[in-house]
């Protein structure tokens, strides 16, 4: 849950859960290298999503950080514990539509909250919803020895002690997630590099508003306070170098004493901006590079920080996912 680890005070957007984005994954198929597969997770809580909000995955294939491809995935309203949802395609111009738009390539398919994942295809489109075990590993308590959250305060305000932050306890390990995975050729979605960024939007007295917004994994978790976060969600990646790099600037300052001339090289380096997550299939997956389950994206973040000051959490990843779609495993009991 990188991105849905954010400041203390502001909570999940407008107050619910269902429209918090957490991870972002980009990978190629274990037993295909020919086929992609990007996995949106949201809702911390794993149970049914928001009937009146889209949830969309864009896809930037020719580096103009303007959606290409867009997949909608809209959700019914939930009857009996149970919930349908509808996926949609959308290319070029039409992909940039706040809507969801294009083509419905999937219609009323089952969610899955039990252990036993529907899969869904289309042609050659493979796709899933539904709660899973949460692949995202963390040292919660570790993360506050590390920042002052007093008074609710974001997570920007690091300070170093001389003893390790970290208490060797992954607070993740019995967490589920909705997660949503799509999968196909990658020739479907362009040739080079893929900028990919998840939004979710809520229609609320009949506008649609955009709300919450995950790139690079726990970058809006850091860099952002409550008074910026609302902003930031609502805004594109196409305009985040000319309004957010003076807030990154600023931030980079204080966690790890870099200068204005290291912080914007250090941010350009790190391509942090606009924030979204790069992958290029030609190359292994791992994060910068695309996202898999194995990566500390914890440790990542934080060492970017400090300028290499924090030392490593020492924590492992989960070993519970999948080698075969949906790739996340099976739900963790309910300890309701």
């Amino acid at each position: 849950m990188s991105n849905h680890f954010t400041g203390l005070s502001l909570g999940p957007p407008l107050g619910d859960q269902r429209l918090d984005l957490c991870d972002l994954y980009a990978f190629l198929s274990p037993s295909d290298p020919s086929r992609t597969a990007i996995i949106l997770n949201m809702n911390p809580t794993a149970d049914a999503l928001h009937p009146d909000a889209i949830y969309r995955l864009n896809i930037d294939n020719d580096g103009d950080f303007l959606t290409d491809i867009a997949f909608s995935y809209v959700f019914s309203e939930p009857v009996d514990g149970k919930q349908t949802v509808d996926v949609y395609l959308a290319k070029g111009e039409e992909s940039r539509s706040a809507e969801a738009v294009g083509t419905k390539i999937i219609e009323n398919a089952a969610v899955s909250f039990g252990p036993e994942p529907n899969v869904t295809r289309a042609s050659d489109i493979a796709f899933f919803a539904g709660s899973r075990s949460d692949a995202f590993f963390f040292d919660y308590d570790g993360i506050k020895n590390l920042f002052d959250t007093s008074g609710g305060r974001n997570f920007t305000a690091l300070h170093l002690g001389g003893t390790s932050p970290w208490t060797g306890v992954d607070s993740n390990t019995e967490a589920n997630v909705f997660s949503t995975a799509i999968e196909l050729p990658t020739s479907e979605l362009g040739r080079g590099e893929l900028g990919i960024w998840g939004r979710c939007s809520v229609r609320e007295d009949g506008k649609l508003l955009h709300v919450d917004r995950a790139g690079h994994p726990s970058v809006s978790s850091f860099f952002n306070t409550d008074d910026t976060k609302e902003e930031y969600n609502a805004s594109e990646p196409v305009n985040d170098r000319e309004r957010w790099t003076p807030m990154f600037v600023h931030l980079l300052g204080h966690t790890g004493g870099y200068t204005e001339d290291e912080a914007r090289a250090a941010i350009a380096d790190h391509r942090l901006l606009p924030d979204m997550l790069y992958f290029d299939p030609a190359k292994p997956a791992q994060y910068p590079n695309g996202r898999v389950f194995t990566d500390d994206v914890i440790n990542h973040r934080l060492s970017f920080l400090s300028k290499g000051d924090i030392p490593p959490d020492g924590l492992s990843p989960h070993t519970d996912t999948l080698d075969a779609f949906p790739y996340l495993g099976t739900p963790h009991p309910s300890t309701n």
